[in-house]
């Protein structure tokens, strides 16, 4: 399985971005904040009072966002709740934005629809409303990179992070 992850960060009126690796001893929220502020902290940037955005896409299938302002609590969005149970790491953005996954009904063999959940408005203030956010992951054919990167140009943050999804050959 295949995920992809990057840190931005924003000094000075403009976005910064490095890769981030999410290794297997990932256990809490808290763990993915503090990865978060280290990052920041090697780009040169004090993590106080700094939005921070964890973008994290896998293997096509979903995406979720982390946001730490400071040494605020995380905030979190997932855009499918259902793959909470083939990803440890979408299972982690369940558990800690006290998501609800859809239950397959009995008997149908048919999956639920695809379930947001988290914070939808996690991004309002950087110009991407709640309706927005959840029609990305409502748009049938729309995958979770083309998700990023329209949220990318939503928000400024294109230039940062297309360079880095390039480097990783995605």
């Amino acid at each position: 399985m295949s995920i992809f992850s990057v840190v931005l960060f924003h000094r000075g009126g403009s976005w910064h971005g490095a890769e981030l690796e999410l290794e297997e001893d990932v256990a809490t929220i808290d763990d993915i904040a503090d990865r978060m502020r280290d990052a920041a902290l090697a780009g040169d940037v004090s993590p106080d009072g700094e939005t921070m955005l964890l973008l994290i896409e896998a293997d096509d299938e979903w995406f979720g966002i982390v946001r730490v302002d400071g040494h605020e609590e995380p905030r979190v969005f997932l855009s499918d709740s259902r793959v909470m149970n083939d990803y440890t790491m979408a299972a982690l953005l369940v558990e800690s934005g006290g998501m609800t996954p859809p239950e397959q009904v009995e008997g149908t063999g048919q999956k639920p629809h695809p379930t947001p959940g988290g914070d939808r408005e996690l991004l309002g203030d950087l110009g991407v409303t709640e309706a927005e956010l959840t029609a990305l992951t409502a748009s049938e054919g729309t995958l979770p990179g083309d998700a990023l990167t329209s949220l990318a140009e939503q928000v400024g943050f294109d230039e940062v992070l297309e360079p880095l999804r390039f480097a990783q050959g995605l």
